[in-house]
């Protein structure tokens, strides 16, 4: 049950924040312009900012119950503190996609100057934080256990063996 509850707690923070991100954060339309002047980079979703406030409500309460959890587990032991550099970098990726589906949805006159930049500058931004997330997820997956054992690596059962 704790690895379960952990997995679920750490979907539940990773998934939750771009919905309550992008829920609660609204249209970014421009202001006094008339919505039919209004360019889009993207059209936004045919969502009303009623529905998409409440379901970043009950987001933000999912990904916070989540995180409460995970600090729990990890104060506790039962969340190894090495997963926060996995989770940490996911976090801030979800943060970015819910922001950022409003920039690239947002109505202005003229040119979205702000989905360029996400686009030119966000992008690398984000590969690289999943990049870290996926290649440190995986060693702590596969070899990080080993660390603790004191076996220096070579410890057999489980994944790490060390080569062995």
């Amino acid at each position: 049950m704790k690895k379960r509850g952990m997995l679920t707690s750490g979907v539940a923070l990773v998934l939750g924040v771009p919905v309550a991100a992008w829920g609660l954060m609204g249209q970014q339309d421009a202001e006094g312009i008339p919505a039919s002047e209004l360019d889009y980079a993207f059209q936004p979703w045919g969502v009303g900012d009623g529905v998409a406030a409440v379901v970043g409500g009950v987001a933000l309460v999912l990904a916070a119950v989540g995180a409460a959890v995970l600090v729990r587990g990890s104060r506790r032991g039962d969340l190894d503190h090495r997963w926060w550099g996995v989770l940490g970098p996911l976090v801030v990726v979800g943060l970015m996609a819910g922001v950022g589906v409003r920039i690239l949805t947002a109505g202005v006159a003229g040119a979205n100057i702000g989905a360029g930049l996400l686009i030119m500058l966000g992008t690398p931004v984000a590969a690289a934080l999943v990049l870290w997330a996926l290649v440190r997820g995986v060693w702590l997956a596969t070899r990080g256990h080993a660390d603790r054992g004191g076996s220096g690596g070579r410890r057999l059962g489980g994944l790490a063996s060390g080569g062995v």
